[in-house]
């Protein structure tokens, strides 16, 4: 028997430990402090003493804070701006709560598919203030089973974010009302046309109420947003921005208020700001802003990065050493492109060409001039024949439907890039280029794929003979069911050839 080994020490495995060594699941990080400065380690932790955990959606009404429809016929509307004490009141409330936090999504692997999101926190945002927002929800999912096509993909189910599948996202060039993409900052109002005005005020000088009755093209029916301003006497000198207010509420540290976003001037001075009443000929959808919503040409939604209720960080980044006024305000929309057909790791079977389906676009009043397809992960690069791409226009994007030769066989990555009429193009990789969480991503689209050439006789021949034996080509993981090879067929083979050994 080996006799003990003096000094020895048992080998205490942090329970999280092998998962973060072999990049499994979440694990809980521990952290070690080899500084010359103190600092706390422990977990953060809230007092209980001063916040009630919100556990689920039983929360009382708060009889000091009344939160009604703001006006006759706008449901799930409240105006916070103008009310500056029905505002601190809300915080107050909200401050007595502790909401479940985002989720520890660095060590989290990225998921094959988008699942529906719920949207918990939100949620709770809302029921936290109670009144008429504890039904925006309810009323935002209802609006969006009733106005979006059955097989839309729901990102987030509040607020509601959402996009068309890849097959049926250029199936044409202007994409249908039901089809095109949502992304929500809040709920959905409920707006009769009888009752709806817009105001405009501030640095203009005739104050006035008028009254009015991810990516897709769309035709919009409206107004220039200048032909508005001059309406009423212009904008004042120095007036430089002009500030969009929605209808829906919007919650950033522990406060509540209208989601705003603002437009600079020199955009609605060239007519690319319109107020929008119809989307491809047809009243605007709830979902989509009815019943008149403000249409920036070119220009991403999410403007500003300080608009977020969260600052998110990759992993080579951490929330030590990133402040927002280190981040770059997102106004045009970068070149962009992407594969929508074949998609990821699919088996594609050809004849020594992959047909690639896909959109290219450009913002600020430019547009695609050529698109490359490439078959063999960006090395060596074929363009799409103009005639297989939709009209240019701008503000628009155009699809494209072309034939990349691919004469290898096995695991293969086709990319797309594009180039607009400024020269302006793709970096080929995600991380050549400074990005802040991931926003408004621009490098080239890859997709992984299993090329299978079916020119190549041999690969016929035994396409065929999967047929024959009638079993199923893939998933090409599983192993074959039937002999490749008779015992006759090896021994002729063998024979006419090279013996399995070599002569002594």
């Amino acid at each position: 028997m080996q006799p003990d080994i003096p000094y020895r020490q048992t080998h205490q495995q942090a329970p999280d430990e092998w998962k973060l060594e072999q990049g499994l699941e979440p694990a809980r990080l521990g952290i070690r402090n080899q500084s010359s400065i103190q600092i706390n380690t422990e977990p953060h932790r809230l007092n209980p003493s001063d916040h009630e955990e919100l556990k689920g959606l039983d929360i009382p009404e708060d009889p000091d804070l009344d939160v009604q429809d703001e006006r006759p016929g706008w449901k799930g509307y409240v105006e916070w701006e103008d009310y500056p004490e029905k505002k601190a009141k809300a915080h107050q409330r909200f401050s007595r709560f502790t909401f479940p936090p985002p989720p520890e999504f660095q060590l989290e692997p990225l998921p094959a598919t988008n699942p529906v999101l719920e949207g918990k926190r939100w949620k709770l945002w809302h029921k936290a203030i109670g009144g008429v927002l504890d039904q925006v929800p309810q009323i935002s999912w209802e609006t969006v089973l009733k106005e979006k096509h059955p097989e839309m993909l729901h990102l987030l189910e509040f607020p509601y974010n959402g996009e068309a599948p890849k097959s049926l996202l250029t199936k044409d060039y202007i994409m249908p009302n039901e089809l095109h993409f949502v992304r929500n900052h809040g709920g959905i109002p409920d707006i009769e046309a009888s009752a709806y005005d817009i105001r405009l005020d501030g640095l203009v000088n005739n104050p006035k109420t008028l009254c009015s009755g991810a990516i897709g093209t769309a035709k919009w029916t409206g107004v220039s947003l200048k032909k508005v301003i001059k309406y009423c006497g212009g904008l004042k000198d120095g007036a430089k921005h002009l500030e969009l207010y929605g209808a829906d509420t919007y919650f950033k540290g522990g406060q509540c208020m209208n989601y705003v976003v603002s437009v600079p001037w020199s955009k609605v001075k060239a007519n690319e700001v319109i107020l929008a009443w119809e989307m491809n000929d047809k009243p605007l959808p709830k979902i989509h802003g009815f019943p008149l919503r403000a249409v920036v040409f070119g220009y991403i939604g999410a403007r500003s990065l300080q608009s977020r209720e969260y600052l998110y960080f990759q992993q080579q980044t951490g929330k030590h050493n990133q402040l927002p006024t280190m981040g770059i305000q997102i106004q045009e929309m970068p070149v962009s492109s992407a594969i929508m057909s074949p998609w990821n790791k699919e088996v594609v079977v050809h004849d020594g060409e992959i047909e690639v389906k896909g959109w290219a676009y450009s913002g600020g009043g430019r547009w695609p001039e050529r698109v490359e397809i490439s078959s063999d992960g960006g090395y060596v690069w074929y363009a799409v024949p103009i005639k297989d791409l939709s009209p240019k226009h701008k503000f628009a994007w155009r699809t494209f439907t072309g034939k990349v030769p691919c004469d290898h066989e096995g695991w293969t990555e086709l990319v797309v890039r594009c180039w607009d009429n400024s020269l302006n193009t793709q970096p080929m990789e995600v991380r050549h280029s400074w990005n802040w969480s991931l926003h408004v991503t621009s490098s080239c689209h890859r997709v992984k794929i299993y090329s299978v050439n079916a020119k190549r006789e041999a690969t016929r021949k035994r396409l065929r003979e999967f047929d024959e034996y009638g079993q199923g080509f893939t998933p090409i993981t599983r192993p074959t069911e039937f002999v490749p090879m008779s015992l006759e067929e090896y021994e002729k083979e063998v024979a006419n050839f090279e013996p399995r050994d070599v002569d002594d």
